[in-house]
C-alpha cells in the first residue's frame, strides 16, 4: 500500500465538482431538445412551393413533407402523353421535398452548431 492510504479506503475525488459540471450539461441538453422540439414545430408549419416543367406542375409541400396543393397548366395535360405529366408531377413533389429537408438541415445546423449529431 501507498503511504498514506488505509486498507479499503478510495482516494478522494473531485464529485461535487464533478456533479455539479453533469447538472450543468443536463441542464444544457434539457434546453437544446425543448428549442428542437420548438424548431421542430414551427418547421412543420412552414410551406415551399416548387415546380416543374418552367411552372407547368407546381406544388407546395409542408414541413411534415406533405403534398399541400398541386396545379398543372393545362396546356400539359394530353391523353396521348400522360408519361410526362406523371413525370412533372414527380419532379415538383420531389423539388418540393428536396427544399424542406435543406431547410431543416439549415435550422438544426443552426441550434447543433455543426455538430453531426445522427438522425437530425
Amino acid at each position: 500500500m501507498g503511504k498514506g492510504m488505509r486498507a479499503g479506503r478510495r482516494p478522494r475525488t473531485q464529485a461535487a465538482g464533478g456533479r455539479k459540471a453533469q447538472a450543468q450539461q443536463l441542464q444544457q441538453l434539457q434546453a437544446m431538445q425543448q428549442q428542437m422540439e420548438n424548431m421542430q414545430q414551427e418547421l412543420e408549419q412552414k410551406e415551399v412551393t416548387a415546380s416543374a416543367g418552367g411552372g407547368a406542375c407546381t406544388c407546395v409541400v409542408n414541413g411534415k413533407k406533405q403534398l399541400v396543393s398541386l396545379t398543372i397548366d393545362k396546356d400539359v395535360v394530353d391523353p396521348e402523353d400522360v408519361e410526362t405529366l406523371q413525370d412533372l408531377v414527380i419532379a415538383a413533389v420531389n423539388e418540393g421535398i428536396r427544399q424542406i429537408d435543406e431547410m431543416s438541415e439549415n435550422e438544426y445546423g443552426k441550434l447543433t452548431g455543426g455538430l453531426g449529431i445522427p438522425g437530425l
